[in-house]
């Protein structure tokens, strides 16, 4: 069993052991609040017909996409709430509406909501919070996110941090919010288990990939020289017909956060690469590890031991193709790139 199948079984135990488990409701609430962050209609909709077979109901996902508008803005939120729409037009006879929206009567009085969010972000934060640099977003934070959002019965405090931190793990950029609400869910309710195990869940079900390439299937063929799980996708120029083929093929591979290939060598041939989502390495025996984000481009020169792969904390994504130099062509696979060696990579 992979290293990181048997990482998120210890999650998953642990949660157990603890009177927590990730449910199958939540799994299905995180999963939308994560897609609908990155705007990633087409698997939403998928996403949000399983959300509601596994126990959401239709209202906690309207709250959940409402809420949600504070941290990914209004387009995304209406564009999350239309896939809920349109999925509803095929409406299945176990998807439950669930309970009915009644108007918090907060929102007819802006002392109260001020002072209940108030009280609602000082738990959340584990201390009193005064962003006095800016004011105004003092106030709307705390009256409108925390007061008004808030005050909403369709979600309870500990399921409106599981889709937040949800949510802010599908972004890039927002590492310190992501890390204030982990906090934040443990304060509402849910235990550290619990948040450890669904961050887990997210990267290994491949929610954070935060891509538009292919993904592809898993990466058999290679399989015994890559530590951690693959995927392979061969790439099509679109112009081109049934059976004909490219003069440069083309494939992008997916390494899930932690995995890399191990030490190789290319021989009649130079491989490029070109990153196209999240956050990887590329490094050449004797020489320091270069960090690879979308745009980054590497020429890897005939005969040169080297090794590439995701971050620990990042899916990763590269284009390859290969340009033939002369002679032969061949891999020369090598050995694992250690713990010891990728545990220090910054």
């Amino acid at each position: 069993m992979r290293i990181i199948t048997t990482i998120l079984m210890a999650v998953l135990t642990m949660a157990t052991m603890n009177g927590q488990t990730l449910t199958e409701r939540q799994k299905g609430l995180a999963a939308c609040a994560c897609l609908m962050a990155q705007g990633d209609l087409e698997r939403l909709e998928p996403a949000v017909k399983t959300a509601l077979d596994n126990g959401v109901t239709i209202n906690e996902l309207k709250e959940a996409f409402s809420q949600l508008y504070a941290y990914t803005g209004f387009p995304r939120s209406l564009n999350a709430l239309g896939v809920l729409n349109n999925v509803l037009e095929n409406k299945q006879a176990n998807w439950q509406e669930g309970k009915p929206w009644t108007r918090p009567e907060i929102w007819d009085d802006a002392a109260k909501a001020l002072k209940q969010g108030t009280e609602v972000q000082t738990k959340l934060s584990g201390r009193a919070f005064d962003y006095a640099f800016c004011p105004q977003d003092d106030y709307y934070l705390k009256s409108h996110l925390f007061g008004d959002i808030f005050a909403g019965d369709q979600l309870t405090p500990a399921d409106r941090e599981i889709v937040t931190v949800a949510a802010l793990s599908g972004l890039e950029g927002v590492d310190p919010q992501l890390a204030a609400h982990k906090r934040g869910a443990v304060n509402m309710g849910n235990s550290q288990e619990l948040v450890d195990e669904l961050c887990a869940w997210l990267d290994h079900e491949g929610y954070t990939l935060r891509s538009r390439f292919p993904k592809g299937e898993p990466n058999m063929n290679y399989a015994q020289y890559f530590i951690h799980d693959s995927y392979l996708a061969p790439i099509k120029p679109a112009n081109l017909g049934e059976g004909e083929k490219t003069v440069l093929p083309i494939a992008n591979v997916t390494f899930e956060p932690g995995c890399r290939n191990n030490w190789h060598v290319h021989h009649g041939m130079h491989q490029i690469l070109i990153c196209v989502s999240g956050r990887g390495w590329y490094q050449e025996w004797g020489k320091e590890a270069i960090p690879m984000t979308p745009g980054t481009v590497i020429d890897i020169p005939e005969g040169v031991k080297h090794w590439h792969g995701a971050q620990r904390d990042s899916w990763f994504q590269h284009y390859t193709t290969h340009v033939a130099t002369g002679g032969e062509q061949s891999n020369e696979w090598l050995e694992p790139v250690t713990d010891e060696v990728y545990d220090t990579l910054k």
